[in-house]
């Protein structure tokens, strides 16, 4: 496969199940409680856009200073940590709760604002960082805008149409495993690099 289809399928992917039952997914459907789906996407969307913007120009910089077996080791890592942290799971906090609920701003704007702080240092971003160490950045970006752009899509367009949530717990014991399959892989692969 072509390395930008892979940066792009794989991100696409990963960021799309690191997404499954994280605070931003339920932050999406706060929103589209309150305002029209469209605009609450086109919010999401910017938000999403920038910090992964960001994020790549992070990782391709880690990437191009570290060597490749170092570099597989630290992302399997970061993987497992991403798998546990998914089981943790997320939940909004009152005060983010209270933000969702109380703009009275354009929704594009408030939701831009909210989903571009709450993404800083999510494990979003941070998936979307030890990607981009491995893979092209164009791919790497557009894959994990569109993964999580696609993942609350579906968030809103389920909760409006059931009224009710996914089974979290499924869907989190689902995500972990995938997170620790990938980061077992990538610490096998940097174990034979290094040895």
């Amino acid at each position: 496969m072509d390395g930008f289809l892979a940066a792009l399928a794989i991100s696409f992917g990963v960021i799309f199940v690191a997404e499954l039952g994280d605070k931003s997914q339920l932050m999406a459907l706060t929103f589209a409680t309150r305002f029209r789906p469209l605009p609450v996407l086109v919010g999401i969307t910017a938000a999403t856009a920038l910090v992964h913007l960001a994020s790549v120009a992070i990782g391709v910089g880690l990437g191009a200073s570290l060597p490749t077996g170092w570099i597989s080791l630290l992302a399997g890592l970061a993987f497992l940590g991403f798998g546990f942290w998914t089981l943790r799971g997320d939940k909004l906090t009152e005060e983010e709760k209270r933000k969702a609920e109380r703009t009275r701003r354009s929704a594009v704007v408030a939701v831009s604002v909210a989903f571009f702080l709450a993404e800083l240092g999510d494990k979003t971003m941070l998936a979307t960082i030890t990607l981009a160490t491995q893979h092209g950045w164009f791919g790497t970006w557009l894959g994990s805008t569109a993964g999580m752009v696609a993942a609350d899509a579906l968030a809103i367009m389920v909760g409006r149409m059931l009224g009710r949530r996914l089974p979290e717990r499924v869907i989190a014991y689902g995500a972990a495993v995938l997170f620790a399959i990938c980061g077992i892989w990538l610490v096998a692969e940097a174990v034979s690099q290094l040895t």
